[in-house]
C-alpha cells in the first residue's frame, strides 16, 4: 500500500536535526476545571514568543484525561495551539507536535485528527500497553506512520512506561517515518541503547534525538555518542529537548540550548557545564516531584506559570492532583538560589499581550 503520509519540509527537517527546544503544552482550566481559553491561547503565544522550536500538545503535560468522553478536549487543545502557531505567521521553522496514545484502533484516529489539524508530527506513546509484545508495538508504529511522522518515545517504567530490548529499538528505527526519538528512560543504560540502535541503522541521519531526561537535561545536550559499526566510529548528538520542564521559564530553556550548540562542538568544555546540569536537574525535581514518585509533576509545572500569571490556578482535571507536602517550598528555594533560570521578567513584560482578546 503507497503511504499517503505528509512529510516534513526540507527546512522543517534541517532544524529538527539542528535542534529544536519543544516544551510539552500544559491545559490551561479555570476554577470550575473547566478550559480557559483565553489562557490556553496565551500559552501558546508564550511559547512562540520565547523562540521554541516546536509545541508538543496533547502529551502528558496537557493531562491525558482530555481524552476521556466526558471531558473532550483532545480536538480544541490541539486546534487551539495549531491556530496560534498558524496566526504568528513565523519566519522561522515552527514543528506542531501532537501526542498520540492508546491501542492501534485508537492511535490511529489520533494521528488522523493531528494530520487534519495540521500538526507535522505524532509523538508516539507506548504506555498503558504494557501486555503487548514489542512486535504489536512495532506494528503499531507502522501503522502510525502511514497517517503522520512519528516522533518515538521511550518513557520510564516509573510513570507507565516500560523497558524494551536493544532488538526492539533496532527494528523501530528502521521503520520509514520515525523520523525522531524522544528518550525519557531516565536511566543511562537505556539511553544508550537507543542511540547505539540509531547509529547502526542505514536511518542514522534521517533520526534525530531528543532528551526527554528530566534528571540529565544538560550532560544529554553536550555529549557525543560514538560507537564503532562495521569497524568505523559512527557518532550521534543528542541534538534537542521535548520537554514538560521546558514548559516553564522557556526563554531561559531556548537560551541554554542556543548556548549548548554553540560550546558542543568545543574542545574545551567548560566543567561549569556540570554544575549547571545539577541546577537544572534540581529545579526540576522541584517541579517534577521525583521525592513522591512524580505525583506533583502537573502541578508543579502549573504553580510556575500560576506565580507568572499565565495560569490562573493550578487546577487539574483530576481534583486530586495537586502538590505534594513540601513541593511548594521546593519551588520557592529554586526561586531564591537559582534566580538566573527563570524568565519571570520576560514574561511580566509580555503577559498582557500574550492574554489579548482571544480570536
Amino acid at each position: 500500500m503507497m503511504s499517503t503520509r505528509k512529510s516534513l519540509t526540507d527546512e522543517q527537517f534541517r532544524a529538527l536535526h539542528e535542534g529544536l527546544a519543544i516544551p510539552a503544552h500544559p491545559l490551561a482550566l479555570n476554577e470550575q476545571r473547566q478550559l480557559d481559553e483565553r489562557r490556553q491561547r496565551a500559552l501558546t503565544r508564550y511559547y512562540i514568543a520565547s523562540g521554541a522550536g516546536g509545541v508538543a500538545v496533547g502529551v502528558h503535560s496537557t493531562q491525558f484525561e482530555i481524552r476521556d468522553k466526558d471531558v473532550n478536549l483532545l480536538e480544541p487543545v490541539l486546534r487551539m495551539a495549531a491556530e496560534e502557531v498558524d496566526k504568528a505567521k513565523l519566519d522561522r521553522p515552527f514543528l506542531k507536535v501532537a501526542g498520540i496514545c492508546g491501542p492501534t484502533e485508537q492511535a490511529v484516529e489520533e494521528a488522523k485528527l493531528a494530520a487534519r489539524l495540521g500538526y507535522d508530527m505524532g509523538l508516539l506513546s507506548m504506555g498503558g500497553l504494557q501486555d503487548w509484545s514489542e512486535e504489536q508495538l512495532l506494528e503499531r508504529t507502522r501503522a502510525i506512520t502511514e497517517i503522520i511522522p512519528v516522533f518515538g518515545f521511550y518513557l520510564q517504567p516509573s510513570v507507565g512506561g516500560r523497558i524494551f530490548s536493544f532488538s526492539f529499538w533496532e527494528q523501530f528505527v528502521n521503520i520509514p517515518g520515525v523520523m525522531a526519538i524522544k528518550m525519557a528512560p531516565f536511566n543511562r543504560y537505556q539511553t544508550i541503547d537507543v542511540v547505539r540502535a540509531v547509529c547502526y541503522s542505514s536511518r542514522r541521519d534521517e533520526i534525530a534525538l531528543y532528551t526527554g531526561n528530566d534528571d540529565n537535561i544538560v550532560t544529554d545536550l553536550l555529549t557525543t555518542y560514538r560507537f564503532q559499526v562495521n569497524g568505523q566510529p559512527v557518532e550521534k548528538k543528542i541534538v534537542g529537548g521535548l520537554l514538560g520542564h521546558w514548559a516553564v521559564w522557556t526563554k531561559k530553556a531556548v537560551e541554554l540550548l542556543e548556548e549548548v550548540k554553540q560550546v558542543r562542538d568545543s574542545h574545551e568544555l567548560s566543567a561549569e557545564w556540570l554544575t549547571r546540569n545539577i541546577e537544572v536537574t534540581e529545579a526540576n525535581a522541584a517541579f517534577f516531584d521525583p521525592a513522591n514518585h512524580f505525583e506533583g509533576c502537573i502541578p508543579g509545572i502549573h504553580e510556575v506559570l500560576r506565580r507568572q500569571g499565565l495560569l490562573e490556578g493550578r487546577w487539574c482535571l483530576n481534583p486530586k492532583e495537586e502538590l505534594s507536602p513540601g513541593q511548594m517550598e521546593e519551588i520557592d528555594r529554586m526561586y531564591r538560589d537559582y534566580p538566573h533560570l527563570n524568565d519571570d521578567d520576560f514574561v511580566a513584560e509580555h503577559l498582557q499581550e500574550w492574554l489579548g482578546e482571544q480570536s
